[in-house]
This record gives structure tokens, sequence and C-alpha cells, in this order.
């Protein structure tokens, strides 16, 4: 009994995880999606077109400037996406990259900053 609690609750931890509304913006409703470019192991994409998100740690802040206005290559998403789906996108890559555990401890990658081409 105690197994199928546990494969249950598994089951629905995963079903959860896969409904993160940004995981959701990042690989299916940004048009081109984020995934296309860009290489962030929890949403399973590993493009290498814009820059590793696991790697630059970008902040939610970073992340919704650059969906926003676009940087470099990458296209801006102001009017494509509503502002609640840029903050979710930008809030889920700051979380799954750990940039906001790194943000509030004074550990951010600014160096970074001018290299970002997130999202």
């Amino acid at each position: 009994m105690l197994r199928i609690l546990l494969l249950a609750l598994g089951l629905a931890a995963a079903e959860v995880f896969a409904q993160d509304p940004g995981r959701i913006v990042f690989t299916q409703t940004a048009q081109p999606t984020c995934a296309l470019c860009h290489t962030l192991a929890d949403a399973g994409s590993s493009a290498e077109i814009g820059p590793d998100l696991d790697q630059l740690k970008p902040t939610a802040e970073q992340v919704v400037t650059a969906v926003r206005y676009g940087v470099g290559i990458m296209p801006a998403f102001e009017e494509s996406l509503s502002e609640a789906e840029i903050d979710a996108v930008a809030q889920y890559v700051a979380r799954v990259t750990g940039a906001d555990l790194n943000a509030s401890n004074g550990a951010g990658h600014h160096g970074d900053r001018k290299k970002m081409h997130p999202p």
C-alpha cells in the first residue's frame, strides 16, 4: 500500500512539474520557443544558438529584460507574450538554474550580464 501511495505522489509531482507555467512558456508558448536556442536541463533542451542558461544562471530580472526587449540575435517577445508569461518564464529560469539563490547571497554572475541572451 505504501508503494502505491509513493508512486501516486511521484506521478502527481511529475504532473505538477510538467505543468509549471514558466516551463510551458519556455518549451511551447514562446514562438520561436526558448528551447530552440537555449540549453536548460530542467526543460530538456540542449540547443547551442543562445547561451547555456544552466551555466549563465541569469536572474529573473535579467530574463525579463532580455525576453521583453531581445538581445543580440534573440527577438523581443514584448508583443507576443503577456507580462504574466514573461514573468513566469523569468521566474522559472532563475529558479531552476539557481540564480535566485546566487542573487540572494551576493554570488550572482554580474560580469555575465552583457553576454546575456536568455529565452
